[in-house]
């Protein structure tokens, strides 16, 4: 009896394991994940929420910082504290608990309150990727925010008000390699086939064959071979609008093979290529977005202290000017398709190969910029600019604001806030609550409602008064809303921390991944009629 083959990596216990992610964010993604290590203000039942997101995937490590001791309020909402902790240290139980969900985390605890620890320490936050903070006073939050800031350091902090649910994510620039987008057309480069392409497509001659191999050409191929035709007969431009796409269609119609007794064959690649016709045969240029982000001042003049991103970007502008004739690196991947498997891996074969020329290209590139920049050789490997150039057509750039900024300038999102408070709709209103709330923190050191409900009414009304007053904005249009914030009296549902602490641990993994956009810059959610809105401040 021969002997079972050994274990495959893809049958890994590990892979097994985190295989869902693993289709998101692949290999690369999870590996930084695992190096990750996040701080958690605040071990309340948000808190450890987003945290629980974050230990199941298997983040590399988190801190939690909470100096306070385990209330009974906090049992009946956070799932991760037990009824007999009540007086213990909420940040070492709730560590306890999370870290019982993933053997391959590790977690630390520190049992002191926040402010605390900027005061006397206030280099810890630097060794995170990033820092989450839940249920902070706008006097703490203005104080880390310029911290966080400093140090470059996305800082997301969230808040779970009643039914009502927040996010407000602050950092200076954010770089996405993989942003994932949901539709994006193969970059065949139809209209500039370069060499190798050209000369395949030459090498198959359809009229010499037979109905067997005529259907199951890959479509690229036919795409190509009629576009030679269209040329010819047309000039060289590729068709462009609609009348002329359904006249380039017709001609791929007419490629079709009749049979002996004058009927045409049906042909699925012939098919394929004539819905191809309005995705593929267009001109081949750079996105806008892609074109900033070339032109951005960081890309253009690096610095010694450049990023690896702005390196590589600067490599890809130098390529795009030089050998690349005006276009990106190409992307090497082709779609799926009917075809014949030694026909389309042979087409496949000329596509990578291609776009390994031009990663090269933009390797050799980059070396010299790290060269010149006096950085390592290996700051950037052979991997990360192949990536890069794989996705280049689809780089981002995110830059945000300064959350205090947002909480001490008076007017610098007042012109936004005025404009949405004119729809007597917008859940721009529920952004003026939650500032009122922090507003009546800071004057009464308790929440609106958290022991008298009718007389702290009239303190939040003159609370957000004195904010709408502020931002130059008139009074709301009623005060339903005041009430039942009142009526909340601070308490913290569990369905709404679940809600906003996946959202959050979502916008983590982002960050820590590089991967898909994060949100810009704040999400509100309304548990009662299900409705989320998303502003930039």
């Amino acid at each position: 009896m021969s002997s079972p083959a050994p274990k495959s990596p893809e049958q890994s216990d590990k892979t097994k394991k985190y295989d869902r992610q693993l289709r998101l964010w692949g290999d690369h993604g999870q590996a930084a994940l695992e190096a990750s290590q996040v701080c958690l203000i605040n071990a309340t039942a948000m808190g450890t929420e987003i945290l629980k997101s974050l230990v199941l995937p298997g983040i590399g490590g988190f801190t939690i910082v909470d100096g306070k001791k385990i209330a009974e309020e906090d049992i009946g909402s956070n799932f991760f504290l037990e009824a007999d902790n009540v007086g213990k240290s909420r940040a070492a139980v709730a560590l306890r608990l999370l870290l019982e969900l993933n053997s391959d985390v590790h977690g630390d605890s520190v049992d002191e309150d926040v402010d605390q620890v900027l005061v006397n320490n206030p280099d810890f936050f630097n060794s995170f990727h990033v820092v989450i903070g839940t249920a902070l006073s706008e006097r703490t939050l203005t104080a880390l925010s310029e911290k966080l800031w400093e140090c470059g350091i996305p800082l997301i902090t969230c808040r779970s008000y009643g039914f009502l649910g927040y996010m407000r994510i602050q950092v200076a620039e954010h770089t996405v390699v993989e942003s994932h987008p949901d539709n994006q057309n193969p970059d065949l480069r139809l209209d500039q086939p370069f060499p190798s392409l050209q000369e395949h497509v030459e090498s198959i001659q359809l009229s010499s064959l037979e109905l067997k191999e005529h259907a199951h050409i890959p479509y690229v191929i036919l795409l190509l071979k009629f576009l030679e035709k269209w040329k010819a007969e047309k000039g060289p431009s590729l068709p462009k609008d609609r009348k002329e796409k359904e006249q380039f269609k017709e001609m791929i119609r007419q490629g079709l093979l009749v049979d002996e007794h004058g009927n045409v064959e049906s042909e699925e690649n012939f098919e394929e290529a004539i819905k191809a016709v309005n995705s593929t045969v267009q001109p081949t240029s750079i996105p806008s977005s892609v074109k900033e982000i070339l032109d951005d001042d960081a890309c253009v003049n690096l610095t010694a202290k450049s990023k690896p991103f702005w390196i590589m970007a600067k490599a890809i502008r130098d390529f795009v000017e030089n050998e690349g004739n005006g276009n990106l690196p190409l992307r090497g991947s082709v779609p799926d398709m009917t075809a014949k498997t030694d026909y389309y891996v042979a087409l496949q074969q000329v596509y990578h190969e291609q776009a390994a020329r031009d990663t090269d290209v933009v390797y050799r590139r980059v070396q010299q910029l790290l060269h010149q920049l006096n950085q390592p050789a290996d700051t950037i490997s052979e991997s990360d600019v192949k990536l890069f150039c794989k996705h280049a057509a689809c780089l981002s750039v995110m830059r945000g604001t300064k959350i205090a900024e947002e909480y001490v300038s008076k007017s610098t999102n007042a012109a936004l806030i005025a404009q949405e408070l004119e729809n007597p709709d917008s859940m721009m209103v529920y952004y003026v609550m939650l500032r009122g709330i922090d507003r009546f923190y800071s004057e009464y050191n308790v929440y609106p409602g958290e022991f008298e409900v009718e007389p702290d009414i009239i303190k939040l009304k003159s609370c957000i008064s004195k904010l709408l007053s502020e931002w130059g904005c008139g009074t709301l249009a009623k005060d339903d809303y005041v009430h039942e914030i009142c009526r909340y009296g601070g308490a913290e549902l569990h369905s709404v921390s679940s809600f906003i602490g996946g959202c959050a641990a979502q916008e983590v993994i982002k960050f820590i991944t590089h991967q898909y956009k994060p949100v810009n810059n704040t999400f509100i959610y309304d548990a009662m009629t299900s409705n989320s809105v998303t502003y930039s401040f």
